[in-house]
């Protein structure tokens, strides 16, 4: 496998299945970043006026990034697919840097989160991005046939995405799960 295109986000992430906060991946460089999308549920504002929390935007982000792109990674070097890391590795946050939110998300509003990959070493990754707030009816897949690293760096969308929320630091680790029963 190239990168995390065609691949479904619930064979990716190692938790699950109720706080999966990702729909699709749409571009994938593995050792630069990933845009990947998802539209928040009833089941995902319930109890939030109707709006997706910024901690949900956080941890949606996080996966789109840190979760996804780490695991790749770590299959990659492995030989293996996502299950066999499962019986290992706990995915979890290690800390989150800045957080800027300039807009809201609600349900049924799709978006996408742009990651940059900062850094990738023994099971642990950095990455920076924004999420945008995506176009009605806009074909995902084919707007980002063409996106590159360039395009990624620059945050090169059309004006119909709308900025929802900058990112800075956001930095998980695949924990061994022995560590857990100590």
């Amino acid at each position: 496998m190239e990168n995390l295109i065609g691949t479904l986000p619930k064979d990716m992430l190692l938790h699950g299945p109720t706080k999966k906060l990702l729909d699709k991946y749409h571009w994938h460089d593995p050792k630069v970043g990933i845009v990947a999308s998802y539209t928040p549920n009833a089941f995902d504002v319930n109890d939030h006026f109707g709006i997706f929390r910024g901690v949900d935007q956080i941890e949606a982000f996080a996966q789109a990034t840190i979760v996804s792109c780490a695991t790749f990674l770590e299959c990659q070097k492995q030989k293996c697919v996502p299950e066999d890391l499962k019986d290992k590795f706990v995915p979890a946050f290690i800390s989150v840097g800045n957080v800027y939110f300039h807009n809201y998300l609600s349900e049924g509003e799709t978006f996408i989160s742009l990651g940059k990959i900062k850094f990738y070493k023994f099971r642990q990754m950095v990455a920076d991005g924004r999420i945008y707030k995506a176009p009605k009816g806009l074909d995902l897949d084919a707007y980002f046939s063409d996106f590159n690293e360039e395009k990624l760096n620059n945050y090169q969308l059309s004006d119909d995405f709308k900025l929802v929320a900058e990112l800075f630091d956001i930095t998980g680790r695949a924990l061994k799960k022995d560590i857990f029963t100590q």
